[in-house]
């Protein structure tokens, strides 16, 4: 057992350090993680009126954390998330034997009610990328929503995408997803049809970097742009429901399981490490099982 000494900042400041160097966590997660713990921190300060040792975190405190986060009205799904943080962190202290146990790891996380995602059929979706224009700013964004939906790559993958990861001819593209693991996924004639008249007008925009999508300045787009970018598509089209990048990337799980596909497969293309996250990102109705589980089980 390692000597428990240093605050629990301390200590959290040294898994945070784990996350980015060891596990390569992306940025955003150590930042969630940050956020969290930051705020559970301040809450033991306030409480113990001084800083915390580790020694000192029990499953009581945690549970008075929950409750006063519960009076907040914070959402419920928020309060599971602060937990897990926290029970991530003693796993970690766990591990490296500065913790004999982890207090965390018997309190229940809240219940959270599981929702669907907001689903596109087929041909919502087909319109909503639909961009009919030879401007580049339009090019560029019938590029971008092809690809998101041709792919079903996250938005922070998209953004981070350098030309040369990009194979037109084989249609593939290369994508660093979440703990920097690497994948290749196909896209479509749709999808590769759009990056080439938008790689043509790329040029225009006097890229900086090899970025694949750049701004008019001609630096990196970012992610928020492109969320505005889905959102004024939106206005466009004034469709009733919601939809964001998020929502291509479930479309295009949903509508490739519809077709036939394995959940594996959809799996690895969408880079998910659990087969049970894959399951969400699909929107299959039971009517669609039923017709499943008639073609395919022998004594249906």
């Amino acid at each position: 057992m390692k000597p428990s000494g240093g605050t629990l900042q301390h200590w959290i400041d040294g898994f945070l350090r784990h996350l980015a160097l060891e596990r390569n966590a992306s940025p955003h997660t150590v930042r969630s993680y940050g956020a969290d713990l930051a705020s559970f921190a301040v809450y033991v300060e306030e409480t113990l009126g001084r800083a915390a040792m580790i020694p000192e975190v029990d499953h009581l405190l945690i549970r008075s954390y929950l409750a006063r986060l519960h009076s907040k009205g914070l959402a419920k799904s928020t309060a599971a998330r602060q937990l897990a943080s926290v029970r991530s962190l003693f796993r970690y202290l766990c591990r490296e034997g500065v913790a004999e146990r982890n207090p965390a790891r018997a309190l229940l996380s809240p219940r959270i009610e599981r929702r669907l995602p907001v689903y596109l059929d087929a041909a919502s979706a087909s319109q909503f990328v639909e961009i009919t224009t030879d401007k580049a700013n339009g090019l560029r964004s019938r590029a971008i929503l092809e690809l998101l939906y041709g792919t079903g790559i996250r938005c922070s993958e998209l953004v981070a995408l350098d030309v040369p990861e990009l194979d037109l001819q084989g249609r593939l593209v290369r994508v660093l997803g979440k703990g920097r693991k690497e994948r290749v996924v196909p896209f479509g004639g749709a999808a590769q049809s759009a990056l080439l008249a938008y790689l043509r007008e790329r040029s225009l925009l006097r890229p900086k970097s090899d970025a694949l999508f750049v701004n008019k300045n001609g630096g990196r787009l970012t992610d928020r742009s492109v969320r505005r970018l889905v959102a004024e598509r939106l206005r466009v089209l004034a469709l009733a429901q919601k939809v964001s990048p998020h929502t291509l990337r479930h479309a295009f799980a949903t509508h490739l399981l519809e077709r036939g596909a394995d959940l594996r497969s959809i799996q690895e293309l969408l880079g998910h490490a659990s087969l049970s996250t894959t399951q969400k990102y699909t929107h299959v109705t039971a009517k669609q099982l039923l017709e499943i589980y008639k073609k395919s089980h022998p004594r249906a």
